[in-house]
């Protein structure tokens, strides 16, 4: 064929090419409010909190840029920040390990149950609804020197100190306000759990001779065990933040006994009005947070069974 030949063939007029499909316009259309809300109230917030850890700012003067300072004072001037960190992870230990075996053990209670399952998850759950703060006040005049507590062990002869007011028994009370607070979600949650296990697996158990320990060990306990590993995660991360039951009973005393680093990014910043500080705090706190949640990822694969 000429050229002449190819230049008479008629061009076909195209369809306009368009950028994004329709739905794909109007999926994204859908997500921009998500969208728009965490960038102005997360994402910017964040990165404003990162950028005033490297000043100084007290709030009234202008922030400088102080480089590392503030990271620097922290792990070798402030005398106090590793008895704060020491007493976060005390805490976090302490409650998660408490919480996970207390909520399991009224699942497994719940579960066996043949009536009244459902009162009971509403009567743990209750305390969930509760405003921590108002929860933690009723507390403090519980633990008050000649209240509730001190009456009852006085009673027992028990012996005890005041809760409130002994370096050694302070977190303990706060460990049992948190937990009275929050372990009702988790006790739901693996009841849930519970009862999805296949009965038939529970039967053939014990037609092969297997004891209840047995059943829940082998059987019950690898089952539900992505449901353990969540509530794992989401209480450790929870624990490491503990602020309201602390401002609201302790203060953060006797002394630094019960000082953690929630309570510490607010007494520097809303208090001392060491802004820069604070932030350098938090960002401690989101390094020690992130760190905990990949290493538990990392270790599930040891002991999470998941149905493939």
């Amino acid at each position: 064929m000429s050229q002449s030949a190819v230049a008479e063939i008629p061009l076909q007029p195209g369809r306009p090419r368009r950028f994004l499909k329709p739905e794909t316009q109007t999926a994204m259309l859908f997500l921009l409010p998500s969208f728009l809300g965490f960038m102005i109230f997360m994402a910017l917030p964040i990165l404003a909190s990162l950028a005033l850890s490297f000043t100084n700012w007290q709030l009234i003067w202008t922030p400088s840029f102080v480089g590392f300072q503030n990271y620097i004072k922290l792990f070798t001037v402030d005398p106090a920040f590793y008895a704060i960190l020491r007493n976060t992870l005390f805490f976090a230990v302490e409650y998660l390990a408490v919480n996970i075996i207390v909520s399991l053990t009224l699942a497994v209670w719940i579960s066996s149950l043949k009536r009244g399952k459902a009162i009971f998850r509403v009567i743990f759950f209750l305390p969930t609804f509760t405003p921590t703060i108002a929860a933690s006040v009723v507390w403090l005049l519980i633990f008050t020197p000649d209240g509730l507590a001190d009456t009852i062990i006085r009673a027992l002869g028990l012996g005890l100190p005041n809760f409130l007011l002994s370096s050694s028994w302070a977190m303990q009370a706060v460990v049992l306000v948190t937990l009275w607070a929050n372990v009702g979600y988790n006790v739901v949650m693996f009841n849930a759990a519970l009862d999805l296990v296949p009965k038939h697996y529970l039967e053939a158990a014990t037609i092969d001779g297997a004891n209840a320990w047995q059943r829940f060990w082998r059987i019950r306990l690898p089952l539900i065990s992505p449901t353990v590993f969540f509530a794992t995660v989401m209480t450790a991360i929870t624990s490491l933040q503990v602020f309201d039951e602390i401002f609201a009973m302790t203060r953060g005393g006797p002394g630094s006994a019960t000082a953690t680093l929630g309570f510490a990014i607010y007494q520097k910043g809303f208090t001392n009005f060491q802004m820069g500080y604070a932030s350098a705090l938090a960002w401690v706190m989101f390094v020690m947070i992130m760190a905990l949640t990949i290493l538990q990822f990392h270790m599930q694969r040891k002991w999470v069974h998941y149905d493939d």
